[in-house]
């Protein structure tokens, strides 16, 4: 049994279609189909009942999954460790973070690190989702909470600062009352400066919720409301200004991490002293 096949049977089972493990996996949905067919034959049962909605593990499937799973943990640990070692200052850095830090923070750091090590082939995953280190969906990932497994070697990096952003030429709310303002806000209010927004001004409306922090600055812009943003990425988006209100929202701290087992790996420590070089000089 091939450990590239039980990596086929366990995409399949996570994603639940052939095509959405091929994506996942980068290849063809072809190749899927045929893998896993190859797979059932050698092992003789059937892993998946087709149906109209996709593919559907099997009794059989399901008592497979964890002993397959624990096959990955182990190649993707040989996978690591390997990678670990290399000591030449080329290859790939995939970088993990939200969409706002990959636009607005990453680009002169990144700038920099390509002018240095011109070898290194970057890919930034930005987004919502929390690409995994351990599975090497990422070898570094930026975030404003701590990460919270024990194989993460992580850091703060620094205090993110907020501001309230209102139209150039908009006139400027009263703080504590809002009455007549409109609110751009997260999809989600669970965070402490959405949370600062709406209780310094009650009585404004939300009217446009959007998980993407450029998409807020933007609308704001328009005159569509005002929007609590990191500083960072207020003070680059034009056509809006910062209010100066008796305090500013509450702020956060950005983190970054990656896998123990990478802790050794050239390009990405050379990386690491990029971004903390970048951030003493832009603090100093």
């Amino acid at each position: 049994m091939e450990w590239s096949d039980v990596r086929i049977f366990l995409a399949v089972a996570r994603y639940g279609t052939l095509g959405g493990a091929a994506r996942h996996l980068q290849t063809s949905h072809p190749t899927v189909g045929r893998r896993l067919r190859a797979l059932e034959q050698a092992i003789g049962h059937t892993l998946f009942q087709r149906t109209a909605d996709g593919l559907v593990l099997t009794d059989e499937g399901h008592e497979i999954v964890a002993l397959a799973e624990q096959m990955e943990e182990g190649a993707l640990a040989m996978e690591r460790r390997l990678a670990g070692q290399e000591q030449s200052l080329k290859g790939n850095l995939r970088i993990s973070s939200t969409d706002w830090f990959g636009a607005y923070v990453l680009p002169p750091i990144l700038a920099e690190f390509s002018d240095a090590y011109p070898n290194v082939d970057v890919e930034i995953l930005t987004g919502t989702r929390r690409f995994s280190l351990a599975q090497r969906e990422a070898d570094v990932a930026f975030r404003t909470v701590p990460f919270d497994t024990a194989d993460v070697v992580q850091r703060r990096l620094f205090r993110l600062e907020y501001g309230v952003y209102i139209a150039e030429e908009a006139p400027d709310p009263k703080h504590g009352d809002g009455s007549g303002i409109r609110l751009i806000i997260p999809s989600t209010r669970h965070f402490p400066d959405i949370a600062w927004l709406i209780d310094s001004f009650p009585n404004a409306r939300p009217v446009l919720r959007s998980n993407n922090r450029n998409v807020q600055g933007r609308m704001c812009s328009q005159g569509v409301g005002i929007a609590v943003l990191p500083r960072v990425v207020g003070d680059q988006i034009p056509g809006i200004r910062k209010l100066e209100l008796p305090t500013p929202p509450p702020g956060r701290d950005v983190w970054v991490g990656y896998h123990r087992d990478l802790r050794r790996l050239e390009r990405l420590r050379a990386f690491l002293s990029t971004v903390s070089g970048h951030l003493a000089n832009a603090t100093s």
